[in-house]
């Protein structure tokens, strides 16, 4: 397939993924709405009741294609239950099982949104896929290769949330929003008549919409709250938890127990089903493993490399020492010891403004 100005635009119903068509058709790209189909609660009832909730609702779609018709743009809705199901919340369900914190939203846009939705466009024969992502990607041509580097708009950057893209991926993708500020986006979407202008942000897991996972879990999946001891790490017993899965490292509310002080979670001893728990000091780390990693600025880990780490979506970056360990492994030594490191979670390396690349923690080294 030659290279072309045809893009299939990811269409959510949201303000972010709607001017993002609406500025491609003005820059005189061949633009096709999308929106991808990706969760139907198994229960009608609630689908209907949170119908106009998250990006996997009913009104969304209804929101997208309203937009993709004023646009005069092409509007498909394709179906990805299937694949949504086993790649993303089987994975967010195992994770759990595993006493582990998933980010589903990091695996959705690893596995659906850049890659079956890239292989989509391609049998579309088209060239790019277009998000609402905030976030630049730049040909660097010293480099012979494409950076992920953060949004003008600092508060609303989701690099975060892209470190798995591939130099292929990259190469396809487009961020028209990623020069802006949120509050410029709504103003454009405004003066193009889009009634999404004013909509608000969905903050919620899309197939979560009451935003309550530990009901999720109780009530669609198979994973067992089973009560276990709540142990310090000296050993001794304190309590009883509810289930590992309602609890993750760094929480202190809802552990039922007083001990005339303040209590946090500190690991999630699954092999034994036992809670550990300690004081605030216990719950910071020096260090940590991650593995599944992806990089974006280089090829691969060779040697050691001073980066800036986000451990968390919304955590703060902080300077640390990544450094290459076998079987494709890592470890991030922070200058000053890191709060509630939590297995599971995404780490995600910096320089300056590009994003080097990520992995997923694997252990935390107190």
């Amino acid at each position: 397939m030659k290279k072309n100005n045809r893009v299939l635009v990811a269409m959510s119903g949201g303000v972010d993924s709607s001017l993002c068509a609406a500025l491609l058709k003005e820059q005189g790209y061949e633009a096709i709405g999308v929106t991808m189909r990706l969760w139907v609660s198994p229960d009608f009832e609630d689908e209907a009741k949170h119908s106009g909730r998250g990006c996997c609702s009913l009104s969304a779609v209804d929101d997208a294609r309203r937009v993709a018709d004023k646009m005069e743009m092409p509007f498909y809705v394709l179906n990805f239950k299937e694949s949504f199901r086993t790649q993303v919340v089987d994975y967010f369900v195992d994770e759990y099982r595993r006493g582990r914190t998933p980010n589903p939203c990091i695996a959705c846009n690893r596995y659906l949104k850049f890659d079956l939705l890239l292989k989509k466009a391609f049998e579309l024969e088209a060239w790019y896929v277009a998000t609402g992502h905030y976030a630049r990607v730049e040909y660097d041509e010293s480099l012979e290769r494409f950076r992920l580097k953060k949004a003008a708009d600092a508060r609303k950057d989701q690099t975060y949330t892209l470190y798995n893209l591939t130099q292929k991926q990259l190469a396809h993708t487009l961020f028209p929003l990623g020069g802006f500020l949120k509050s410029e986006v709504r103003e454009m979407a405004a003066k193009y008549g889009l009634a999404v202008a004013d909509k608000p942000d969905s903050q919620e897991i899309c197939f979560i919409p009451d935003d309550d996972y530990k009901r999720f879990l109780r009530e669609e999946t198979d994973v067992e709250s089973k009560p276990g001891p709540i142990l310090d790490l000296d050993g001794n017993r304190l309590g009883t938890h509810q289930g590992l899965v309602n609890y993750t490292v760094g929480q202190r509310k809802g552990l039922g127990i007083a001990v005339g002080r303040p209590i946090f979670v500190v690991e999630l001893d699954v092999e034994n089903n036992t809670l550990i728990v300690g004081d605030d000091r216990d719950v910071f780390f020096r260090a940590l493993v991650a593995d599944d990693l992806n990089f974006i600025l280089i090829d691969e880990l060779k040697e050691p490399r001073r980066v800036m780490a986000k451990i968390r979506y919304h955590a703060k970056e902080v300077p640390a020492l990544l450094s290459p360990l076998p079987h494709g492994q890592a470890k991030l030594e922070f200058d000053e010891p890191e709060r509630a490191v939590t297995p599971g979670q995404s780490v995600v390396f910096y320089e300056g403004d590009d994003v080097v690349g990520g992995g997923i923690i694997q252990q935390a080294i107190r």
